[in-house]
This record gives structure tokens, C-alpha cells and sequence, in this order.
């Protein structure tokens, strides 16, 4: 790249979801020239709207990209979206630099760093953080670490997409080391925070209220006032699913074992998510951990306003 691509890098998003939409627009605000990838056209065509350049080629936008954010479901995807038929290592320039944001076992990117660097590419391990709100605001969390030549070249694009970039250390993965203690809290407050409704529900609190004062006293958590609101409207659309904390979860139980420290919490937790799928609502919003609670104890739970009967 020559010093003007390192200073304004084009950045590529590959996987418009909930954080990577919000991860693009940002960067697309800031200014950057900003490509994005998704399988969905729905996903494309929002994008496009809003003024970004859109392919439904991951080839074509690696050969337009300095830095590409991989903002995908897991490893696998991940390791696809680089390696497989058509993938982005082939595509992308000698120098450019991929950042890998999922969330995955700390022991997976220092091997798809040096996979990388056999083609000249770079990798930064930047698992991201703070939900679809933060990440269209420009204010996401990004937990990075890697060689220090790929935060030379990044030039710019982890600011473009985040408020705050952390950086962790000189190898890969250790920013996904971070990240997987905050999906330790995050899976276990939200959780808790279902039970704890719940709790409160049964005993004849009123929720609205409940939550208002939780949320101005000692118990509350960022988690407890951000996924009680949809409990609070009986909306249980996923923005972070059931499923995604069974994985989370599992990828922290995993690391755990290996390095045989007990996690009793976060085990706990971990039932509660694979009960709540078990029930059916593995695709719903993580927040319906407290259908398992309300079916446990036959509660009825706020509504829909348009809802006929409980969710």
C-alpha cells in the first residue's frame, strides 16, 4: 500500500449483520471509501442505500480493500471466508491487513495469522464488543492484538469502526483471549438478569418498575438494562440469539478445560442457554433465557402490544 492507502486504507466488511452493518456505516461516515460483503441482498441493498459499495464477491472486494473486517458467526465461517473457494486470502494485496472479529478459541488466529503471512497479508485478532446500537453509533469496543507491522498498516480503519481499540498485545490471539472472558460476563449477567426477572415477576413486583429501579441501584448490570427491555415488550427478535451464547459459552468452558480452572457460573449459565434452545428458542433473542424460568414456574410474561396472548 503506498502512504496515502495507509493513512485513508478503503475498508471492506464482509458479513452485514447486526455489528457488521453498524461497523460499515461508521466507517462509511467517517469518510471511508467502504466495501460490503453479505450473503443476503437484503443486507447489500440496506447498505447500498445508505452510500457504501456493495458486492456479492468476496474475491471483488479484496482486490478493492487495504483492511477487511471479518465480522461473521465463527471460526468456520471465518476460516471459509479466507481460505475457501473464491476466499479473500487469494484476493487481497500483499500488505493488506485482515482483522478477524469473531468470537473464537484464543488457540485459532496466531494459525490463521501465519496462513496469512505466507502471502504477505497481515492479521490483527479483534474480536468486537457492545452490541448493534455501539457499532452503528461508531462506538463499538475492539479487543485487538497481533505483529505490530499489521497495526502499522491498518492505518486508521480500527478507529473508523470503533470508539474505543484496545490494543492487547503482540501476537494473535490474545485479543480473542479478552473477548472470551467478556462473553464469560456477558453470558452469565444475562443470565442472571432473566432470573432475577423472573424472580421478581413471581413474587408480584411489577416489571416496569422492578426494572426502573435495578437500574438505579447496585444490582444493575450494562446487561440487565439492555436486554430487560425486551422482556419489558415481550420482543424476543434476535439481535444477540440463544444460540450465539451456547457457542460463546461453550468456546469459554473449552478454553477452561484445557487449562483446568474451574468455571461453575459460567457451566451453569451455559445449561440454561442449551435448556432455553432445547425448549425451541435457540433462534430467539438471548434475553428469552427467562421463557425456561417462566415455563419452570407457569409466569405469565409482558406482551407484545400487538401480542393476542404471551409470548
Amino acid at each position: 500500500m503506498n502512504e496515502s492507502s495507509v493513512s485513508r486504507p478503503v475498508i471492506g466488511v464482509i458479513g452485514l449483520g447486526s455489528m457488521g452493518f453498524g461497523a460499515a456505516l461508521s466507517a462509511h461516515r467517517r469518510g471511508f471509501v467502504t466495501w460490503g460483503v453479505d450473503a443476503r441482498a437484503e443486507a447489500r441493498e440496506r447498505f447500498a442505500a445508505e452510500g457504501g459499495r456493495v458486492t456479492a464477491s468476496i474475491a471483488e472486494l479484496g482486490a478493492a480493500c487495504d483492511v477487511v473486517v471479518l465480522l461473521v458467526v465463527n471460526a468456520a465461517q471465518t476460516e471459509d471466508v479466507l481460505f475457501g473457494a473464491g476466499g479473500l486470502a487469494a484476493a487481497l494485496k500483499p500488505g493488506s491487513v485482515v482483522v478477524a472479529s469473531a468470537t473464537v478459541d484464543p488457540n485459532v488466529p496466531p494459525l490463521w495469522e501465519a496462513r496469512l503471512a505466507e502471502r504477505g497479508l497481515h492479521l490483527i485478532d479483534g474480536p468486537v464488543s457492545g452490541g448493534a446500537k455501539k457499532a452503528a453509533d461508531g462506538q463499538m469496543t475492539v479487543m485487538a492484538s497481533g505483529r505490530p507491522e499489521a497495526f502499522a498498516a491498518v492505518g486508521g480503519a480500527l478507529e473508523a469502526v470503533a470508539g474505543k481499540v484496545y490494543r492487547l498485545g503482540d501476537r494473535a490471539g490474545l485479543g480473542s483471549t479478552v473477548k472470551m472472558v467478556n462473553q464469560h460476563l456477558a453470558g452469565v449477567h444475562i443470565a442472571t438478569a432473566c432470573e432475577a426477572m423472573a424472580l421478581g415477576i413471581r413474587a408480584g413486583a411489577d416489571p416496569d418498575q422492578l426494572y426502573e429501579v435495578i437500574c438505579n441501584s447496585a444490582g444493575m448490570s450494562w446487561m440487565f438494562q439492555n436486554r430487560v427491555p425486551h422482556i419489558l415488550a415481550g420482543d424476543y427478535t434476535p439481535l444477540s440469539a440463544v444460540n450465539i451464547f451456547i457457542k460463546d459459552l461453550g468456546i469459554v468452558l473449552d478454553a477452561a478445560r484445557k487449562l483446568q480452572f474451574p468455571l461453575p457460573l459460567a457451566a451453569q449459565a451455559h445449561q440454561l442457554y442449551l435448556a432455553t434452545a432445547a425448549a425451541g428458542h435457540g433462534g430467539e433473542d438471548d434475553s428469552a433465557v427467562i421463557k425456561f424460568y417462566a415455563a419452570l414456574a407457569g409466569l405469565q410474561l409482558p406482551q407484545a402490544k400487538d401480542a393476542g396472548e404471551a409470548s
